[in-house]
């Protein structure tokens, strides 16, 4: 259940990309704000494979500019969302080792015909996250939570939404960093469960606002968004939120 989720005092998020937190958890996120709740996100990359709309930002595509966009992006729909705190990972004050370090996007493929089963993009590096240590994220994670005094942390499910391989590469070391911390750990279902749903349509104008700045990634038309590649959906503002 949610409920207790929504009496902590600071509460971190870990998701993999610029948008993941707003179109994954927004709603849940400004909820959260709305009733005192001091929230962090902490994002493992800058999404540097990440397609870009076609029109005056579709130059950026694969260049440092995107980067540096992208992380502007990320800034601005947190703003809105009313997160208190960002990072990224691998950067202090979320990093437990010595020297920073930067996680880079894995990119995306699918590995069977049916397109149910997902893993790294041809560009991935030796950097991406999905070819980091789990115990080393994990450790990353455990150092920003206890930076800001966290007193739950909320992840993705084993699925990771849609099974993006670093949505699936952060559930084990989302969990793991709860747990060396003695934290809850909540995971956001990847599929909304009618009977155990918090459901947040009073957001809706605020999740419009911050998809908005997202203008690489998304269109937002009414409450659906319109994905790079075209795919419609339906801007999320219902949510399972559990103990696994």
């Amino acid at each position: 259940m949610a409920d207790p989720l929504l009496d902590l005092r600071t509460v971190l998020f870990v998701h993999a990309h610029p948008d993941d937190e707003t179109l994954a958890t927004g709603g849940l996120i400004a909820e959260l704000a709305a009733r005192g709740v001091r929230v962090a996100v902490l994002t493992a990359t800058r999404g540097e494979q990440g397609e870009v709309v076609e029109g005056p930002l579709s130059a950026l595509a694969g260049t440092p500019e995107l980067t540096a966009h992208r992380e502007d992006e990320v800034a601005a729909a947190c703003a809105v969302l009313g997160v208190r705190e960002h990072a990224f990972l691998g950067e202090p004050p979320a990093r437990a080792g010595a020297e920073p370090r930067r996680y880079t996007d894995s990119g995306m493929r699918w590995l069977d015909e049916t397109e149910t089963v997902a893993g790294p993009g041809d560009q991935a590096g030796p950097d991406s996250l999905t070819s980091a240590s789990p115990d080393e994220v994990a450790a990353d994670i455990a150092a920003y939570a206890r930076a800001i005094a966290a007193e739950g942390i909320v992840s993705y499910d084993a699925h990771g939404g849609y099974g993006h391989p670093d949505h699936v590469a952060l559930h084990a070391p989302s969990r793991a960093a709860a747990s060396l911390l003695e934290l809850p750990f909540w995971e956001v279902a990847s599929e909304v469960d009618p009977a155990d749903a918090l459901d947040t349509p009073q957001h809706l104008a605020l999740l419009q606002e911050a998809l908005g700045h997202y203008a690489s990634q998304l269109t937002v038309d009414g409450s659906d968004v319109v994905h790079v590649g075209g795919q419609r959906q339906p801007i999320q503002t219902r949510f399972t939120v559990r103990r696994p």
